[in-house]
């Protein structure tokens, strides 16, 4: 199988127009579930990476430790308490029936602290059957899953420790080696992939598109967590879970290499929020 270099002029396919005439609502309304006691950020940064590559709505889920935190950090955030400290079947179900009932995507994992794996079950089966675009990230990547997902519209983003729990195989440092891997567990489980590295490797196991980055100052913690928000900011304007997760790595990257450039190795995941409206500003399209 042939993999394709991302650029502008593949990415400029991904991203749909607005129409001049929308409503709030209309462009993306997104969920992220995520945090812990340790881990209150994550979810932020995600939720605000999504309402910066242009979502009209980001309700953020975290347990009801961080709500306080969460609501403090931005006046932008929708926050929706989860009941108790970590993801629990009671808390899953009382936020199924808390969420808006036209979500478009969601987002689930980051920072995340799961008590019981049949909680984030429940919370997958939940949205999917709503026929909800899933984003899972880090603690949501458990092979348990892997069954709800097939051809679901779900793209998963691991890095390769990540993908080694999930998958059971460990990506090698060959690029042609990782390629091959990513296709056949793709294709496997029906899923789009993005195996996060120096170069991101996204494929549903039929097209594979490759995201060369070279911005090292991009391993600070927290990068991914703005990936996650990117994909599913744009899963929920973008029905295609290959072309958004391939869209969302690009402009991450391209939001790395511009805050990299202006701030050497001394980035913050923060740095990447502020540096998307101008990296995506050139894809913008009004109808």
């Amino acid at each position: 199988m042939e993999s394709q270099i991302l650029s502008s002029s593949i990415v400029q396919n991904f991203i749909p127009a607005r129409k001049s005439t929308s409503r709030k609502g209309d462009n993306g309304i997104v969920l992220v579930v995520g945090g812990s006691y340790i881990y209150h950020g994550a979810p932020v940064l995600s939720s605000l990476a999504a309402l910066r590559c242009g979502t009209d709505l980001v309700y953020t889920s975290v347990p009801k430790i961080n709500v306080t935190a969460t609501r403090a950090i931005s006046p932008n955030l929708i926050v929706i308490p989860l009941v108790d400290q970590k993801l629990t079947l009671g808390a899953v179900k009382k936020l199924v029936g808390a969420l808006p009932r036209n979500l478009h995507s969601a987002t689930i994992g980051m920072g995340l602290a799961i008590q019981e794996k049949n909680s984030l079950l429940h919370l997958v089966k939940s949205l999917l059957d709503r026929d909800v675009r899933l984003s899972l990230d880090a603690s949501a990547l458990i092979p348990e899953l892997l069954p709800l997902l097939s051809d679901a519209n779900v793209v998963v983003t691991p890095h390769s420790g990540e993908f080694k729990r999930l998958f059971g195989d460990v990506p090698s440092d060959s690029q042609n080696e990782r390629i091959t891997l990513v296709e056949k567990h793709a294709l496997d489980n029906g899923l789009t992939i993005l195996l996060k590295g120096p170069t991101d490797i996204i494929s549903n196991g039929k097209t594979t598109y490759l995201c060369e980055k070279n911005t090292p100052a991009m391993t600070v913690g927290g990068t991914g967590d703005v990936l996650s928000g990117l994909v599913a900011g744009l899963l929920s304007t973008n029905r295609n879970s290959l072309e958004s997760a391939a869209a969302a790595s690009f402009i991450c990257g391209l939001a790395g290499k511009h805050v990299q450039d202006k701030l050497g190795l001394h980035i913050t995941p923060m740095d990447l929020i502020d540096a998307i409206p101008n990296v995506m500003k050139p894809f913008d399209k009004i109808i």
